[in-house]
């Protein structure tokens, strides 16, 4: 049996559904370093437990976000 050693990796049209935003939404917040991918083969590859982590913390809603506080 082969492994595959994509499986730990998503493209940028399936990460992009898992956060529910457009994939040129991704493309930029990759371009913006918020969220590590590697381009390989013309293809960006984003590793899936760091997309997990930026999706726990990232609000999908387009304009400012309110700021939290701790008090």
């Amino acid at each position: 049996m082969v492994s595959n050693p994509f499986t730990d990796f998503l493209d940028l049209v399936e990460a992009a559904r898992v956060l529910h935003i457009h994939p040129q939404s991704l493309r930029r917040l990759i371009k913006q370093k918020k969220i590590p991918a590697q381009l390989f083969a013309g293809k960006y590859l984003i590793p899936r437990d760091k997309l997990e982590m930026f999706k726990s913390n990232y609000d999908p809603r387009p304009g400012r976000k309110p700021i939290r506080r701790l008090l």
